[in-house]
């Protein structure tokens, strides 16, 4: 089973999406689970885990529900304010869904480069084990090696760096993202997901061989066992459309032996995320 480990959904509405600038107009649209499903299926992916993309608790119930609808949304990464007080109580008021697996913060817009440290969040992460819930790491490069100080305060807790961490493909920079990212892969309860880089890269010009360095460490970093194909659509669509977003992985790693491939295409995100047989399998539960 092929599992799209990355992608959103909204209905659009300016003020909720400010982040969408005059350069990604073409999102300014509705972007719902039946657009996605066409282009899952044209590109042969049989289930997705769907991301939160605002803070709000609202968005979360509402990825439920469109979850409880369409089956092949295998999982839901949803937010809750971790900081807040009643954290617990908004944790227990979720959770009980069983296609929440996880729950992200938007850390790479907070002004402060150490708000992973922060110790009224690193509170609410160390309720998550409690919900058998993981926590999306999205950040840039110039956080990870405070992400990798933060992971290594919560050994238990099951972690997955979203996009890489955003490298500068654009810019052609890889040394110093690289020797930082081996920091934080050294974890292993530490997955990654190989999604996102297109919008990363020159968006008109990019090509796979541009994407492959950044594949080659990040293959080198976690090994096949801890990484997991993603899509980021429809972010993704400012640069490349769905077919050709996730051709550049599948062709990356069609050389690999078909345990490694299978794993990378869904099988780590089913381990990572838990999903039981009857979720995995896209079964209405």
């Amino acid at each position: 089973m092929r599992i799209d480990a990355h992608q959103h959904f909204w209905r659009y509405d300016a003020a909720e999406y400010a982040w969408i600038d005059d350069s990604m107009d073409t999102l300014r649209r509705d972007f719902l689970p039946e657009d996605s499903k066409r282009e899952m299926e044209r590109a042969g992916f049989d289930a997705c885990v769907a991301v939160q993309a605002r803070q709000t608790l609202e968005e979360t119930r509402w990825l439920l529900a469109l979850a409880e609808i369409h089956p092949w949304i295998v999982g839901v990464v949803g937010c809750i304010d971790l900081q807040a007080d009643d954290a617990h109580e908004q944790l227990v008021r979720v959770a009980r869904h069983s296609k929440l697996v996880g729950i992200r913060h938007i850390v790479q817009s907070e002004a402060d480069d150490r708000f992973l440290l922060r110790p009224a969040f690193c509170r609410g992460i160390s309720l998550l084990e409690e919900f058998e819930l993981a926590y999306d790491i999205l950040i840039y490069p110039r956080h990870l090696p405070i992400a990798a100080e933060f992971v290594a305060r919560f050994r238990r807790q099951r972690f997955v760096l979203d996009h890489l961490a955003k490298p500068d493909i654009r810019g052609g920079e890889i040394r110093a993202w690289e020797r930082d990212l081996r920091r934080i892969a050294a974890y292993p309860h530490v997955f990654c997901k190989l999604s996102g880089l297109v919008t990363e890269a020159d968006w008109q010009r990019w090509t796979p061989s541009d994407l492959r360095p950044y594949l080659d460490v990040a293959l080198d970093c976690f090994g096949p066992y801890r990484l997991m194909i993603g899509s980021d659509w429809p972010v993704c669509t400012v640069a490349a459309d769905y077919g050709r977003v996730m051709a550049v992985v599948g062709e990356y790693v069609n050389e690999r032996p078909v345990a490694q491939r299978d794993a990378i295409f869904g099988g780590n995100a089913r381990r990572f995320w838990q999903l039981n047989s009857s979720v995995a399998a896209g079964e209405h539960v």
